[in-house]
């Protein structure tokens, strides 16, 4: 999205994941999450850009590392194109499923028409150094913009009857 005079970016760089949600309905919030059954946390969603991520590669990753996540990428660029092509189901897909946690891929019934090493083990790397995730899709930012508290009232956090002693410094 941002480049210098020379197509050079920054420390951090922003993609551009608005044409995706266009051609196949497949988000950057999928794409996000998708990271994470490669072992990468998801990054930055739609800062500063609506409809971006914002990749933040930091200066201790090694080589090796980026790419990896260099890997990742594309890889799940050919699983956009899939979902494009009318190869992997609008709805019913790794994208749109992910992340994918223990407890789905060991469950005895999986009703998706991909399977379960696609699912859990995208890239051969995996297989040796899995990170799984502790939990699926909740409800997007829907609690962000809904917060409810369920904190008992500020009444009952005050305390009395019980005396502290004055402490002098």
């Amino acid at each position: 999205l941002y480049t210098g005079t020379e197509g050079f970016v920054a420390h951090e760089f922003i993609l551009d994941c608005r044409n995706f949600k266009a051609e196949t309905g497949i988000t950057e919030s999928d794409i996000a999450k998708r990271l994470m059954d490669y072992g990468f946390h998801a990054p930055t969603l739609s800062f500063p850009v609506f409809g971006t991520l914002m990749i933040e590669p930091t200066e201790s990753e090694s080589l090796q590392e980026l790419d990896k996540f260099i890997a990742a990428m594309k890889s799940i660029r050919g699983e956009i194109d899939e979902v494009k092509d009318g190869k992997a189901d609008r709805e019913d897909n790794v994208l749109r499923n992910a992340p994918h946690t223990v407890m789905v891929i060991t469950a005895n019934e999986w009703n998706h028409e991909y399977d379960r090493q696609k699912a859990a083990f995208p890239a051969g790397w995996i297989v040796h150094n899995k990170f799984w995730p502790a939990v699926g899709r909740i409800d997007e930012g829907y609690g962000d913009r809904n917060l409810v508290c369920t904190c008992d009232p500020i009444d009952s956090y005050r305390t009395t009857g019980i005396a502290f002693p004055e402490i002098e410094l």
